[in-house]
């Protein structure tokens, strides 16, 4: 089955990893992202020049706000992106559509960039100038957006990128001329223009490859949650003693006594808010320790290469080599196609070693985001329409599966070890199939150990529902496989 970059293109793996590009999957986003952090740390100009780049933008954006006068128009030229889903990395796990940049965040980074970071571009304490910095203590600038601003400012870079090596390496039927929107800024119109490039060509688009040296997981290295975390070490560091004894007379009086941990970090924030220094004093601490980053990034894109391409394609061939899982004829109801490729899913891992899959170095991958990915994969050509995180009104699922308007069926896959496993599975999915008109719904419950599974079983005693066919427990552990299993 052919999933991934190098097998859709037929190019040896190590001609792609020799090139420095990861290795995307063609049929669901990667959780990994450019953090702009290892542009701006990094000792290759090229690099370098990009993070110059993106701050320059930035002051641009800020020197046109504080002038005043933009329009709807100008700010959904200026502030708006889609997201640059051909690069097939971030926080879908449906396909490669995600969001993209709105008017929201245009509003919230205008209202940054003009209010608390008025310095931006020009700062005393830190080395040097970073977009994170606008999303440690306002809402409306996460870290999805983050990554979404950052590949679309370094686009022009990822498509040169990519055509010189799909010039090099694929043959001419592989490679198509396309002219990718928004890629070259003028400042003088205020305008974003097109460019022509030679990418390579997959179901009718261009596919744009990503340097791994660029990316990272989970989160950016100057992010929201270290800062919060931080607070307590950066504070005392400061140099200046006036600074340092009004930022803790301040906190003092903002933090109440006993305070929980939501009114400490309200505290925090009111704080920075009112001496912004400490945003920079923080960041420099980032600066200073910026090797650990590089190496957080070399460990991380490892392990996703490990999980993502090596590991859950392996599931895939199994899926496809020991069951024909991908050629069989589907069942005609979205209800009985959930529940025979959920179970199909549940044999592979309980029966044919697939639960080695879920490993990584000897320890579980025990995160609902990655088993998501994986079940993504188990939906791979498929009739129905998957959807993802379908939101009806009444919140989230993982999964819509569908054939028209009338026949839906929503899935969830959960951990056993999820906290909120019983609110869930007493509340939660009802509401979802009302909301939704589904029909039908599916619980995918994946559990580690004999503690994990004993805990699950009592939930679904004490909810009556141990005999349901619709909710599928598949047991992970590599403590009780018989050892001949290959994964």
């Amino acid at each position: 089955m052919n999933l991934y970059f190098n097998e859709i293109f037929d190019v040896d793996e190590g001609v792609l990893d020799d090139y420095g590009a990861f290795n995307i999957a063609l049929v669901v986003d990667l959780p990994l992202f450019a953090d702009p952090f290892l542009l701006f740390n990094s000792n290759k100009p090229e690099y370098i020049a990009l993070h110059d780049g993106i701050i320059d933008y930035l002051i641009y954006l800020r020197d046109i706000s504080l002038k005043g006068g933009l329009s709807i128009g100008d700010k959904k030229n200026l502030f708006c992106f889609p997201e640059v889903s051909q690069n097939w990395l971030g926080f879908s796990t449906t396909s490669n559509a995600g969001r993209g940049l709105g008017i929201k965040f245009a509003s919230a980074l205008s209202e940054n960039l003009n209010t608390l970071f008025q310095n931006f571009g020009n700062e005393q304490v830190t080395q040097g100038s970073h977009l994170e910095k606008l999303c440690l203590i306002r809402e409306g600038v996460g870290r999805d957006m983050i990554s979404d601003f950052t590949t679309n400012l370094i686009k022009r870079f990822l498509c040169e990128y990519t055509e010189k090596f799909a010039k090099e390496n694929l043959s001419p039927e592989q490679i198509q001329t396309f002219a990718v929107p928004r890629v070259n800024f003028s400042a003088k119109t205020k305008t974003w223009q097109p460019g022509t490039y030679e990418l390579p060509v997959h179901d009718g688009d261009f596919v744009l490859l990503t340097p791994k040296d660029i990316l990272t997981k989970d989160d950016a290295w100057i992010n929201k949650k270290d800062f919060f975390k931080d607070y307590f070490d950066i504070a005392p560091a400061i140099q200046n003693d006036q600074l340092r004894a009004n930022i803790n007379q301040y906190f003092a009086q903002m933090v109440p006594k006993n305070p929980t941990a939501k009114e400490e970090a309200e505290a925090i924030r009111k704080t920075s808010l009112k001496y912004p220094e400490l945003i920079d004093y923080y960041i420099r601490h980032k600066e200073d320790n910026g090797e650990k980053a590089t190496k957080r990034s070399r460990d991380l894109v490892k392990e996703s290469l490990d999980v993502y391409v090596k590991q859950f394609g392996k599931l895939v061939d199994k899926l496809h080599e020991e069951s024909n899982f991908y050629t069989l004829k589907e069942s005609s109801d979205s209800l009985g196609a959930a529940l025979e490729r959920a179970n199909y899913l549940k044999d592979i891992i309980e029966n044919k070693g697939g639960q080695k899959l879920f490993y990584h170095d000897g320890v579980a991958v025990k995160r609902e985001a990655d088993l998501q990915i994986l079940y993504r994969l188990v939906w791979f050509e498929t009739n129905f329409d998957v959807g993802r995180e379908v939101n009806d009104g009444r919140g989230p699922v993982d999964f819509k599966i569908s054939n028209g308007a009338k026949d839906k069926t929503l899935i969830e896959m959960k951990l056993a070890s999820n906290s909120q496993l019983k609110r869930n599975l007493e509340k939660q999915l009802p509401v979802y199939q009302k909301a939704s008109d589904a029909e039908g719904g599916v619980k995918v419950i994946i559990y580690f150990s004999a503690r994990e599974l004993a805990r699950v079983q009592r939930i679904l005693r004490d909810l009556n529902v141990s005999d349901s066919e619709r909710i599928i427990l598949i047991d992970a552990r590599n403590d009780n496989k018989p050892s001949g299993s290959k994964a």
